[in-house]
């Protein structure tokens, strides 16, 4: 049987972050061996609340640390229109019993991978802030770090015409990330917008019926309503649990190896992923960017995942 893979998972929960949370602790094939928080779907002591309250709901007993509070440069800026106020609205979840790390996500990030005798694989499904942050203190860690797996960009965008929300939120940090050398797998909307959790989807969930089925039918409820009302989606878009999903099984997904940049200066265009899909610039590739989801196989996965729960 093949090692399960070592991840970290930097999140903002947001609901699809709490789903790919609960994908991440539940499946064989993977070991979370910590969780991060940073600033993006709500400010930070709310994402790491939520995180708290999803691992306290779900009996996940892993290592949380508090990361980024802000972007490097710019202004924050979060999802409340999405997620509500919370970051999380919509399902009832417990209080936490279990305190955070004293050090934070960054010195958490750096000395995971620097203790490991193993390579490590991130998974950051918010901003890309504390990887960035993670590699300026410590460039060492890239030595240590088997790929990242990120959620964010693609050929258009839902933050504005051109932007993505995750690097929207810290472009300039996600320029970093992509230019770390590092394998580097980029799950952006091209990708997610594939894996719409229909009322029928939801409806498969709901049978399986104990409390964490029944927590993700609650967050998929409100993330469709939502959708609905700013997007015209008849069902929500996973986003973050197909970064999980890839860590599990590769072959959810098709991947095309391309050059991908981001701006950082255009008035109309900060935060685009800039895809170079026939090769024009002639500069090396450096992304291995999502394209065509698997649909039976990724919805297999997490409801098979779901059923470890009990």
């Amino acid at each position: 049987m093949l090692k399960a893979r070592k991840i970290i998972l930097d999140c903002d929960p947001g609901h699809d972050d709490a789903i790919a949370l609960l994908m991440a602790a539940a499946n064989p094939k993977i070991e979370l061996v910590g969780v991060t928080t940073v600033a993006g779907n709500s400010t930070i002591e709310k994402t790491t609340l939520n995180a708290q309250k999803v691992c306290e709901l779900a009996g996940i007993h892993v290592p949380i640390a508090q990361g980024a509070s802000r972007p490097l440069v710019r202004e924050q800026v979060t999802a409340s229109s999405i997620h509500g106020e919370s970051g999380l609205d919509g399902p009832s979840l417990p209080t936490p019993t279990k305190p955070l790390l004293e050090i934070d996500a960054v010195d958490f990030i750096i000395q995971t991978l620097s203790q490991s005798d193993e390579k490590i694989t991130l998974v950051p499904v918010g901003p890309l802030t504390n990887i960035a942050l993670a590699i300026r203190k410590e460039p060492k860690i890239l030595d240590k770090i088997e790929e990242i797996v990120f959620m964010g960009g693609g050929r258009f965008g839902n933050w504005t015409p051109a932007a993505e929300f995750n690097i929207y939120v810290d472009a300039e940090a996600a320029q970093i990330v992509l230019d770390s050398g590092v394998p580097i797998t980029m799950v952006g909307l091209d990708l997610t917008h594939q894996a719409i959790a229909t009322k029928a989807i939801q409806q498969q969930i709901a049978q399986i019926d104990h409390k964490v089925a029944r927590f993700v039918v609650e967050l998929l409820e409100f993330f469709s309503e939502t959708y609905k009302e700013v997007f015209g989606f008849e069902g929500a878009p996973i986003h973050d649990a197909c970064c999980v999903a890839y860590c599990i099984d590769p072959d959810v997904f098709t991947t095309s190896h391309l050059r991908v940049d981001v701006e950082t200066n255009g008035q109309f265009t900060y935060g685009m992923t800039v895809i170079d899909l026939h090769g024009v610039t002639k500069r090396a590739a450096n992304v291995h960017v999502a394209m065509e989801l698997n649909q039976d196989k990724f919805w297999s996965l997490m409801l098979d995942t779901l059923q470890n729960y009990r």
